[in-house]
């Protein structure tokens, strides 16, 4: 088999794969199962936040207790991983169209007292 026949497919195919690439953002990591920041803290979605809306309907005292996982400004949506626009232009990570929380009463990497909290929020999983 002739290399040189092959070494413009092997870069063709390179440049195809960040298209399908499904990296989680710098931000976030799987741990035990569920979706957790850098820091190992749980993350979780809203069950009132309609799924592909572009939209977070928890804003400020919900914001408060439920802190977005917010988007730097030279981070880029890519596979199921999308930026959504807050009502005050801050930009935060969704997965699979749904926003992203941290629930302030979990205090250490791990926890997830938020699970289920009034039937509402619930532990994002990969």
């Amino acid at each position: 088999m002739n290399i040189r026949a092959l070494l413009p497919v092997a870069a063709a195919a390179a440049t195809l794969l960040p298209t399908y690439a499904m990296a989680e953002p710098a931000s976030v990591k799987t741990e035990a199962g569920m979706l957790v920041n850098s820091a190992g803290m749980t993350l979780y979605t809203f069950d009132k936040d309609p799924a592909g809306s572009g939209k977070s309907v928890c804003n400020g005292p919900c914001a408060t207790n439920w802190p977005p996982l917010m988007a730097g400004g030279s981070d880029s949506a890519s596979g199921n991983w999308t930026i959504v626009t807050r009502d005050d232009g801050g930009k935060q990570w969704a997965y699979k169209g749904k926003p992203l929380y941290l629930w302030i009463k979990d205090q250490k990497p791990g926890d997830k007292t938020g699970e289920g909290f009034n039937n509402v929020w619930r532990v994002a999983k990969p």
